[in-house]
């Protein structure tokens, strides 16, 4: 069965487009074990030093992502993708706080490479997952304040088999009804990229992917990589 797919004009007009999707099952989630805040306050060091005073706007990976933004219609600084605002909060407030073991899992892997990663509970979700232009008729439950709202026509979104916006503006912002919470168990995780040697990366942020799940949050976890000969998972 179909977990996670691109819409054909999603790949048609992104032609840099990879990604990868894992399928997980019968995880733990929970606080983060001292092991694993350990590793993602090290990797929040290291990110600091290696940006240094770069500006974020001149990472190739975020910069693609400005790019695909305004592709769409979306200004790119005013919604700025998930790995720009984690980086951004980063290099500016210090650190990021710990959320959860899988929350943590995809912010770790996401600074380390400058891409987004989102983890989708499934448990309300009709799947698959379809990344493609909205019409405007699907639903998205704000995060924040758990407003029901529309998204724009043209904009990318990420939806289920319900028209349930999991996800707007592409790799923005998650839905409340989505969001990886204590009891999540069953999750889709995607890792995406646009830039110019970004399948390089994304395979090595999957790799990483998986065995941060084996370790800290256990379960069947399965991967595939994306793109555009292949489009679905």
């Amino acid at each position: 069965m179909t977990s996670f797919q691109y819409d054909s004009q999603i790949i048609d007009n992104y032609s840099n487009l990879v990604a990868g999707v894992i399928v997980a099952q019968d995880l733990r989630n929970g606080p983060a074990s001292e092991a694993l805040r350990a590793a993602y306050m090290k990797e929040q060091a290291a990110v600091k030093e290696n940006i240094g005073d770069t500006p974020l706007s001149q990472l190739p990976s975020l910069n693609a992502w400005r790019r695909a933004f305004s592709a769409f219609g979306v200004s790119p600084t005013k919604y700025r993708s998930a790995a720009e605002s984690l980086l951004r909060r980063l290099t500016k407030k210090g650190d990021i706080p710990s959320i959860n073991t899988l929350v943590d899992i995809g912010n770790l892997v996401s600074i380390r490479y400058g891409v987004p990663v989102a983890i989708f509970d499934t448990k309300s979700l009709a799947m698959p997952i379809t990344v493609h232009y909205a019409d405007g008729s699907e639903i998205y439950t704000d995060l924040a304040t758990g407003e029901a709202m529309r998204p724009e026509t043209g904009e990318v979104v990420f939806s289920d088999e319900n028209k349930m916006v999991v996800a707007r503006r592409w790799c923005w912002r998650q839905s409340a009804t989505s969001a990886a919470n204590e009891l999540t168990t069953a999750a889709v995780v995607t890792v995406e990229a646009q830039h110019e040697g970004g399948a390089a990366d994304i395979r090595s942020a999957l790799d990483d992917l998986l065995a941060l799940l084996a370790e800290h949050a256990g379960g069947a976890c399965n991967g595939a990589f994306l793109d555009a000969t292949r489009r679905a998972y």
